[in-house]
């Protein structure tokens, strides 16, 4: 089996907000059309871990999905260059770890998340995912 790899999706939360992620218990991640995004989505495994973070309003990680199905075709277009992937809730941080905490972060300066603020799926480490749940607990 392959090492679990580790990753960060933003969502809007008046777009999907984390509450409705709980309440339907699983989801397609897609409105995605950055390619750097959707090679992400591509690369995510079944049984990946995936912390799930409000932009916009919020700017704080609130939970942790995993990957339940790899990449397919995105049903909301007919473009074949756009993926999903299908997404599970696993748990609810007990603290939001905010942007700011993560910034003020040493261990977490590099993430892209910091270095890259318009992507909206994107690749942890092992030890930064741990970091922020830390944070979170």
């Amino acid at each position: 089996m392959s090492k679990a790899q580790y990753w960060l999706v933003k969502s809007e939360p008046f777009k999907y907000s984390w509450e409705k992620f709980n309440q339907d218990g699983l989801t397609f991640w897609d409105g995605v059309r950055n390619y750097q995004a959707r090679n992400n989505l591509k690369e995510m495994k079944e049984g990946d871990l995936v912390l799930f973070y409000h932009s916009n309003e919020g700017k704080h990680v609130v939970g942790v999905a995993k990957v339940v199905k790899e990449f397919y075709q995105d049903p909301t277009t007919d473009d074949a260059n756009w993926v999903v992937v299908d997404l599970a809730p696993v748990e609810t941080l007990k603290h939001p770890v905010t942007l700011e905490q993560i910034k003020a972060e040493e261990s977490l300066k590099d993430i892209s998340l910091v270095k890259q603020g318009r992507l909206s799926v994107m690749k942890l480490k092992a030890e930064e995912f741990d970091k922020i749940l830390e944070m979170g607990s």
